[in-house]
């Protein structure tokens, strides 16, 4: 996707909104900085803070541009207790039942 839009100067921001998005999507930025545009002019990349705080290696942000990650991998890794805590049917959030709103 990257490549193909560089040959043809067409513009991406890549998607990064939901859970564990920002920590996938900072390795797509690199890979563009390093391997195809070697710029930062114009670059705009999505970043939403929250939820950060279940991964093992957490998306960083300095002065508006993603950091590169402190481990190796893709950073997607859960924490073992978020997997516990959210596991469906019988993860804590879901022992109390449905969430205002939700219907089972």
């Amino acid at each position: 996707m990257l490549l193909l839009a560089a040959k043809f100067g067409v513009p991406v921001c890549p998607h990064a909104g939901g859970v564990g998005l920002c920590e996938l999507v900072q390795h797509l930025s690199a890979f563009d900085y390093i391997a195809v545009s070697a710029s930062l002019d114009d670059v705009v990349v999505e970043y939403v803070d929250h939820l950060h705080e279940h991964f093992l290696d957490p998306v960083r942000i300095s002065g508006e541009r993603y950091l590169l990650p402190e481990q190796p991998g893709y950073s997607a890794q859960m924490r073992s207790e978020t997997l516990t805590r959210f596991a469906f049917p019988h993860g804590a959030e879901w022992a109390a039942g449905p969430a205002p709103g939700r219907q089972t």
